[in-house]
């Protein structure tokens, strides 16, 4: 069986190169993911960068650790105290104390994620003066990097900064330093400060108080210490959804092309079957040639991973998705496990069309005409109802007992393979009825090509099933996948839009709002209601061992419900109080008057009331509390309502002044909600993009392996056409309109199966009360349906002349 096998192989190699190159290019994506996660594996520490030079640092405890009877629970606080001024005068008395402060500036001109540092942290980084001297009024400052010079004015939303020296930058920041006491007055708390003392007199007089760090430790007091390994998180993801997609695509691809090639392949097994093979020796043969395909794709997929990993990691760097020091090792791992996952998906793509070729009887050898009987076997038809009943049965189960468990994304990348996977089975029920119905209206043009047109498109159900298939797939998740963010979106969107009451948002980073800015933002003219409100976090235990952060906002209640409409299910916004909490129906406890154990986002032990209770919506609903439950917490955000008859430009220009010391921006609720409304990500986007290139990259393939082989199998019926009178140019036609039709029919399928999922994800949003369209992407759909529509059409009219010159001769 072997050796027929591969003398098969040799000489139907055009056949087999569609499944060739998908499984390719599956092990091939394997390897660049598994060599990608073995990367982030090897992720290094990011050495210290803003106190290299420092000698101890200590930093305020930022971990609340919760034990439970599953061991301990960690998790960063909201809000760290700050070291405790008792231990900070010990500190003194050990050596000289420098406390950080860093604040957000913002400088028309100036480069973005400008922060501002007192000066006599620069000396830890470190960095020196290139041009003149250290700031010593409270309006002069030193910047990092070329961006400005020494004796510029900096108009900064903090006030006017005078220039008065310069320092190289060193590349993990651009900074300004001012005064101390600056500094001092724009982040009034600090949570960490450097001792110039032997770090075992620290620690001694800290205990545990605080962290003290030293060495390589020191990275903890940067900026976001672990962005990296965030960053490289979101990489893996990206790659294994990736992968995920890549594998059921190229099982897809390899089944469909060996399923189409084995229907064509009828005498061939009857004659073997005539010269006494066995069905279990037709069934070895054709997993003999699968895993030779197997074998062969695997290695050119492993070769060409390797090849293509590192300049995929070096675009990805560049393009500044992860940090600096990413890049491909030299681990073997990946390569093993991308060629036997490879080589399993050849044996598994290749299941069904063993069994269905096993069952040719030989009587199949004196077959001469191409009929299509039985396109749709029995056991098609059982799997594909089967797989259709489980993915209707899933999602009625979801939506009666998890209906927020839809709108995660590993829910919504895997749930459409289900549907896509069960319609593509079913096809040949739905071929036949569609092509009938677009090609009704060609039939009543004058000539006989319509009516040709439908019954050959009609006859020819296999072939037409095997052609729509990797069309659906392609149509169908790029409108699943990319319908699903669009959807999310505008269903954040407009909860936000319906939830906003105010006229006006005044925005602030990094350290918020000072006291003296709020004095004024609610003296200000023409307001009718003003609502300060912090962000923070609760955090509680749940089940006993899962420990819990649920974003929180902290507004006192009257002056929220003046501004905000809060789409409460039980309770009262007015019952919240110091001694209460609003949450969510996510809470394991939120049955209103119940008491739930809390941490407040310093790690304080509190217990709160259920004062009121939110829908889960679209997941981004967090718990309300009053400011007295959110120690620490900077007021970020203040919403204004105008009051009847007063001038909102008049109020808008007050709100400027008001907070013009804080660096308060001012924006009309239409304009903020629309900065802050939910977008994809770069990480996202490009997740998005590749997973929709494998699937095109697969379809292309099959789509035009598969227009290769139906058209080269049509000789007889092409010679025919000639001999009964039709031209060159008229066969072309046909042959191209019966693609476009063929094509319209798994756009129309793929179209269909996104527009179900879409509405899954659309009941479990009303289920959340939060009631929203489907969004289909429509001009991504026009694109992958051309990209489909054109491949189709250009590999069904070429083979037609190669067709046409061996008939000749």
């Amino acid at each position: 069986m072997l050796s027929i096998a591969v003398r098969g192989l040799r000489t139907r190699w055009t056949a087999s190169l569609g499944s060739f190159t998908a499984l390719a290019l599956g092990v091939a994506l394997l390897t660049v993911m598994g060599l990608a996660l073995a990367a982030a594996q090897d992720a290094p520490d990011r050495a210290p960068e803003r106190f290299a030079a420092a000698p101890v640092v200590v930093r305020a405890e930022d971990t609340l650790r919760i034990p439970t009877p599953a061991g301990v629970r960690t998790a960063e606080l909201a809000h760290p105290r700050p070291v405790p001024p008792g231990t900070v005068a010990a500190l003194r008395a050990l050596g000289p104390v420098t406390e950080d402060r860093t604040f957000p500036l913002r400088v028309p001109g100036g480069p973005a994620g400008l922060v501002g540092h007192p000066w006599p942290t620069a000396a830890y980084a470190p960095y020196r003066l290139d041009t003149g001297r250290a700031p010593r009024a409270a309006d002069e400052a030193v910047v990092t990097g070329g961006w400005a010079r020494t004796g510029d004015l900096l108009r900064t939303d903090r006030g006017t900064l005078r220039v008065v020296g310069t320092v190289a930058g060193r590349g993990f920041e651009e900074a300004v330093f001012t005064t101390e006491a600056r500094a001092a007055r724009l982040a009034p708390v600090s949570r960490q400060l450097v001792v110039d003392a032997p770090a075992a007199d620290v620690r001694r007089v800290v205990g545990g108080r605080a962290r003290v760090l030293t060495g390589a430790a020191r990275r903890l007091a940067d900026a976001d210490p672990g962005r990296d390994r965030a960053a490289v998180t979101a990489l893996t993801s990206l790659f294994g959804t990736a992968g995920g997609v890549g594998a059921f695509v190229s099982v897809f691809v390899v089944a469909s092309a060996f399923a189409f090639t084995v229907g064509l392949r009828r005498r061939e097994f009857g004659l073997l079957r005539l010269a006494g093979a066995t069905p279990g020796q037709v069934r070895r043969t054709v997993y003999a040639e699968a895993l030779l395909i197997g074998a062969v794709a695997g290695a050119a997929g492993c070769a060409l991973g390797g090849w293509a990993a590192p300049r995929l990691a070096a675009r990805v760097v560049a393009g500044g998705l992860a940090p600096g020091w990413f890049t491909v090792g030299d681990q073997v791992w990946p390569y093993h496990l991308a060629f036997w996952t490879g080589l399993t998906v050849a044996l598994c793509g290749v299941a069904a069309a063993s069994w269905r070729a096993g069952r040719t009887r030989p009587a199949e050898a004196l077959r001469e005409a191409a009929t299509e009987d039985g396109a749709l076997t029995r056991g098609r038809l059982l799997a594909g109802t089967a797989l259709l009943a489980l993915a209707a049965g899933t999602a009625v189960w979801a939506l009666l007992t998890d209906p927020a468990g839809l709108l995660h994304r590993k829910t919504w990348v895997s749930r459409p393979m289900l549907l896509i996977t069960a319609t593509a089975l079913l096809s040949p029920l739905l071929v036949r009825p569609l092509t009938r119905l677009l090609t009704r209206p060609l039939t009543r043009l004058p000539g006989a090509g319509g009516l040709l047109l439908r019954e050959n498109a009609a006859a020819g159900v296999r072939r037409g099933a095997a052609v729509a298939a990797p069309v659906l797939v392609t149509v169908a998740l790029t409108g699943s996948l990319l319908g699903a963010t669009a959807t999310l979106d505008a269903a954040g969107a407009a909860e936000a839009r319906s939830r906003t009451a105010a006229d006006l948002v005044v925005t602030a980073d990094g350290s918020g709002l000072d006291r003296a800015a709020l004095r004024r933002l609610a003296a200000v003219p023409g307001t009718a209601a003003v609502s300060a409100t912090a962000t923070s976090a609760v955090y509680v235990v749940e089940e006993g061992v899962a420990l819990i952060r649920s974003p929180a906002r902290a507004a006192d209640p009257a002056a929220l419900a003046a501004t905000t409409r809060l789409p409460l299910t039980a309770g009262r916004l007015a019952d919240l109080d110091d001694d209460s909490i609003v949450v969510t129906e996510e809470w394991e406890r939120h049955t209103v008057g119940q008491r739930v154990p809390v941490r407040l986002g310093d790690g304080t032990r509190r217990t709160l009331r259920v004062a009121a209770v939110l829908p889960v919506g679209t997941g981004d609903n967090g718990a309300y509390v009053t400011p007295a439950n959110a120690p620490g917490a900077a007021v970020d955000r203040v919403e204004v309502t105008v009051a009847n008859g007063a001038d909102r430009d008049a109020v808008a220009a007050g709100l400027r002044e008001a907070a013009r010391s804080s660096g308060g921006l001012v924006r009309t609720a239409s304009a903020w909600l629309a900065a802050t409304s939910p977008h994809p990500t770069a990480t996202t986007r490009l997740g998005s993009l590749l997973v929709l290139g494998i699937a095109l990259a697969y379809a292309g393939i099959a789509l035009a392996c598969t227009q290769v082989m139906a058209t080269t199998a049509r000789r007889r019926e092409l010679t025919a056409l000639r001999l009964a009178g039709a031209t060159a140019s008229q066969v072309r036609r046909l042959l191209a309109a019966e693609a476009l039709t063929v094509a319209a029919v798994g756009t129309l399928l793929g179209v269909l199966v996104a527009t179900l999922n879409l509405l899954t994800m659309t009941g479990a949003l009303a289920l959340l009360s939060t009631p929203t369209a489907p969004v289909l992407p429509w001009p991504a759909l026009a694109l992958t349906t051309g990209a489909c529509t054109l491949i189709t059409v250009t590999f069904a009219v070429l083979p037609a002349g190669r067709v046409r010159a061996r008939q000749s001769r």
